[in-house]
Parts: structure tokens; sequence; C-alpha cells
């Protein structure tokens, strides 16, 4: 077998070099962006695999090019193992990604103008959710519901009922970017049924701990859809799904296919099932709960240093600090500072942000890919205590030069799968 990355070092070396870079720059630092991971090595086998080479548009058994043997096995696995482990009747493993997983979904249910109710995105919700700025929220009707401050930032389901009642949306839509709470599905479709609406929950954030059993199943709740992507907390390949109950199967697979896409990127799909089938093992579900616990001591950690977290904590794998009230910086200054030691974050809109979403007032971190690596409970309270101080201390270039070397010292203790 050819070496691919000699072969690329010598026709494209500008190429070479910014891949090496990228693999240094993710060794040296440790990533708290909650969206990212590090994937498995042989997810990253399958990406760079002769699935590449396949077309398959179409779905197993059915499919317009010749050639499937190999493309329906895999597909048909990803979708067996993606139903058994979600609890569901039926599963799509083709979106590209979480845009247009959810896409399909509005695509195949609702037509131009019709009420989703979704969360704000300023409260915790993506930009698939009707955002304005966004091409679903200009033809549907996306209307909101938000937190309550007075209730550690949970969802205010008493105004959402009312909401509800009087917009009767066509679709109820939870899901979350920012929102450091688990949702409390039951209800959400107690309300849907009440005004007759199809229900719909995105955990691409928790898909992975879901499937881990370490967060509440929307399936188990008799959710109509669930969509998620196959990253972040999966740690599986860049990709979505989209599972629901089976009489809604047929017009799904064709919102997908032809409606939305071409071809699946079937060496993307190879990648998926290798994932779903590494959720299965016990040792997967110990790395849930331990990305949760390392969450909540990240954040115990954070609030005991001084700063303010957005709902006052998290039962997820994320969190969301206040920086202009906690450091009198803005999310930019923040993430920035942080970059400079090492540490990767994001900045982030809070609640009814009264600053642009380039300069924000919140800094979003979470703790899936720190807890793929291998690190505990001890690594996050001095990560804490790192954060805390150059954030106090971001135009002392003597403290983030001494941080830094700290951040860097640590990680060479972890290693990143698929490099080292």
């Amino acid at each position: 077998m050819p070496n691919h990355r000699e072969l690329l070092k010598q026709s494209d070396p500008d190429i070479y070099d910014a891949m090496l870079g990228e693999e240094a720059r993710q060794k040296k630092g440790i990533e708290l962006i909650p969206s990212e991971n590090y994937t498995y090595p042989e997810v990253l086998a399958c990406l760079g695999s002769v699935f590449t080479n396949k077309y398959s548009e179409g779905y197993p058994g059915r499919r317009y090019y010749g050639g499937q043997e190999f493309t329906d096995i895999i597909e048909t696995i990803a979708r067996d193992r993606a139903k058994a482990l979600f609890r569901a009747e039926h599963a799509n493993v083709q979106p590209l990604s979480g845009s247009p997983m959810n896409q399909a979904v509005y695509m195949a249910f609702l037509a131009p103008g019709d009420t989703v109710l979704g969360m704000d995105l300023s409260h915790g919700g993506h930009l698939t959710h009707g955002a304005p700025v966004s091409h679903m929220g200009k033809i549907y009707n996306f209307i909101r519901y938000k937190t309550n401050p007075q209730d550690e930032g949970r969802i205010d389901f008493d105004a959402l009922r009312k909401t509800a009642l009087e917009a009767k949306p066509k679709m109820v839509l939870c899901g979350y970017s920012s929102y450091p709470r688990d949702y409390d599905y039951a209800r959400f479709k107690e309300i849907a049924d009440e005004v007759g609406a199809l229900t719909m929950a995105d955990v691409s954030h928790i898909g992975g701990l879901i499937a881990g059993g370490a967060m509440r199943n929307p399936c188990d709740a008799g959710f109509d859809f669930v969509t998620t992507t196959t990253h972040k907390s999966m740690r599986g390949p860049r990709g979505g799904m989209i599972l629901c109950r089976k009489k809604f199967a047929k017009d799904i697979d064709k919102s997908v296919f032809p409606g939305l896409q071409g071809g699946p990127h079937m060496n993307q799909v190879a990648g998926v099932a290798v994932t779903l089938g590494k959720a299965r093992q016990p040792d997967y579900r110990h790395y849930c709960q331990q990305v949760l616990t390392n969450a909540k001591t990240l954040a115990d950690a954070l609030m005991k240093e001084g700063a303010e977290l957005i709902t006052g904590g998290t039962e997820n794998h994320m969190m969301v600090i206040d920086v202009v009230s906690s450091f009198g910086i803005n999310g930019r200054v923040a993430e920035e500072t942080l970059d400079a030691v090492s540490i990767t974050t994001n900045k982030q809109i809070i609640p009814d942000d009264p600053n642009p979403p380039l300069r924000p007032s919140g800094l979003r971190l979470g703790t899936p890919a720190a807890t793929t690596r291998g690190m505990k409970e001890n690594e996050m309270r001095r990560l804490a205590g790192w954060i805390v101080k150059v954030l106090k201390n971001q135009d002392d270039q003597a403290i983030i030069d001494s941080v830094r070397g700290e951040v860097e010292g640590m990680c060479t203790q972890f290693p990143v799968p698929g490099i080292d």
C-alpha cells in the first residue's frame, strides 16, 4: 500500500506542512470548544479510504449506480447500529452535516411560512433553528422560547406553553448549541401534543452522551424526529443522522435524497458505522460519564475562582462564562487571550446579550476532547485555575508565557488519538 503522507509531502509540500502544523497545534494545546473532539484512528482510516471514490445515490438495495455490494454493507450496518443505540424506529445516515440534516426534516414536513417554535439563539439555540441570517429563518416562521434567569437559566415551560397555545406551531423544536442543561423532553412532547404539533429534537451536541446512556433520550419520549451530528461528543466523522418514527421514514429518506443532496459520502458513512460500533462498547459509556464529571468539576472550579457561569453550572458537557461580568472583557478578547496559552475556546453570546456576535459577552467551554485524551478531575481544576489567571491578567506577558508553558507541559502527558 502506498504511503499517502509521503506522496502528499512530495507533491504538495504547502498542504503537507499545514497538516503537520495542525497536528502540532492539537498536540501541544488543549481543545475546550464543546463542539470539537478527536476522532478515532479507525475513523481516519475510513475517511482516507477507497470509499471516497464511490458514488452511491439511493439507499441499500435501491441504488442508481452499479458496484454497490460493499457500500450497501456499511450503510446497513450504520443504520442498524444507530437504531439500536438510540432505540429509534428508523435511521438515515446520509446527511453530509448538521445543517442539511435539519433542513431535510423541515422540507419534508413543513410548507413555506409554517410556524416552528424553537429556542432563542441567544438563549442557546442554533443557527439552523431559524436564526434570521439563515435561509431556514427566511422560509419558515420561527418563533422563540427562552430560558428563565430566576430558575437557574432553565427553560420557562409556562411561557413556552403559552406561546404554543397562541401560535399553534406546526412543529415544536428543541435543541441547543450553548445551553448547559439537560432537556425535559416529556414536557416538550406534552405541550406539542396539546397543540397538535410535530416534535423534533436536535441533539447534535449531546448525541454521543445520549448514545452512551449518560443523558436523556428524546426517542424514549416519543419524539417524531431526532437529529444529531456524528462528531462532537460522539467522536465520529463530521456528518449527520436523522432518527424518526417508522411512519415518517419514507418521507425523510426522500427529503435527504433526492430532495436535498445527491450521492452520500461513503467514506463518511463508513466512519459513522465504525463510530456507532465504538459507542456500543462499555468503555464508551464510561467515557460519557467522565465527560459529565469533568464538566461539572471544571464548572465548579471556575465558579470557586470567581467566574460567573450562565445557568450557574452545567448538567451536560458544556458551560458558558459571562466574561464581561467576571473579568471586564468581551468574549473575543477572552478567546484570543486563551489562544495565546494554547487553550482553545470560543466566544459566545449569552441570553439577551447586548453585545454583537463577534464581540459577545460570553465564552463557551466543553470537556469531550479533553476527556478523550484521558484528562480527569485534577486536570480540570488546573485548567480552571489557568483560565481565570490569564483572563484576569490578559495584558501581563510574563503570566501568559508562564501559563502557556504549564499548559503545553501538561498536554505532553496526554496523547491525541490518531496523531500520537
